[in-house]
């Protein structure tokens, strides 16, 4: 009898979850898809990987949905909306 293998420490259980090595830059973690699956009333939901937020220096970041959780929170706070609908960041 052998023994069962040893789970990667890198497994997750949502492949969507996973970190792909070879998404280097913004753009390309921009494209990946987490999760891409109907709901119970049947519409299509899908979350991105990663989230791509601008800084206040302009530069563009991709932040994990899992990883940077906490920051995108953060993001999502500064967020405010004027009487037209725009968006602005306090």
């Amino acid at each position: 009898m052998s023994k069962p293998e040893k789970p990667d420490s890198n497994d997750v259980v949502n492949p969507g979850d996973k970190i792909d090595p070879e998404a280097k830059t913004v753009e390309a973690k921009s494209e990946q898809v987490a999760v891409d699956v109907p709901d119970i009333t049947g519409d299509q939901i899908k979350v991105p990987t990663y989230f791509v937020v601008e800084e206040p220096n302009g530069e563009q970041k991709a932040l994990h949905h899992v990883q940077d959780a906490e920051e995108i929170s953060d993001v999502i706070r500064q967020a405010r909306t004027d009487e037209e609908g725009n968006r602005t960041w306090r």
